[in-house]
C-alpha cells in the first residue's frame, strides 16, 4: 500500500470519531495552491481547520509532534483562502485542531487537540 491510501484509511477513522464527538464534517482533503485541510468541520460554534496525523508508534514523538510551525503557516494560509472564499465574514469563531491516531490495527488511541495552535501568518 502506498502512503496516500493508508493516510485515506486513517482519515476515514477521523472523521467517524469526530461526528462520534459531536463535530459536523463540512469539508474533507480542501486544496488550494498553499497547501491541504484534511478536515474542515463544525465543532460548537467554531469552524475547525483539522490536521490528522497518524504514527504506528511514539518512537518519534507522537503523531501531533508532526505539525511543526511550518505546517502550521501552511494550515492558516489554506484556512484564510478557505475563509474568503467560501463567504465567512471576520466575526467567524475559528478553531486550528490536530487529530492524532497512533497505534496498530484494533489498538489506535485517538487524541483530539482542540486549539492546537494560534493562528499564524
Amino acid at each position: 500500500m502506498n502512503k496516500r491510501s493508508v493516510g485515506t484509511g486513517y482519515e476515514s477513522l477521523a472523521i467517524m470519531y469526530l461526528r462520534d464527538n459531536g463535530a459536523e464534517i463540512i469539508d474533507t482533503n480542501y486544496r488550494n495552491r498553499s497547501g491541504e485541510i484534511d478536515i474542515i468541520a463544525k465543532d460548537g460554534k467554531y469552524l475547525c481547520f483539522i490536521e490528522v496525523k497518524y504514527r504506528s508508534s511514539d518512537r518519534f514523538g507522537g503523531p501531533e509532534a508532526a505539525v511543526n510551525i511550518a505546517k502550521q503557516r501552511r494550515i492558516c494560509r489554506v484556512a484564510r483562502y478557505y475563509l474568503y472564499s467560501n463567504g465567512y465574514d471576520l466575526d467567524t469563531p475559528v478553531r486550528y485542531d490536530v487529530l492524532s491516531l497512533s497505534g496498530k490495527d484494533k489498538a489506535i488511541t485517538f487524541k483530539w487537540l482542540k486549539n492546537a495552535f494560534d493562528h499564524m501568518r
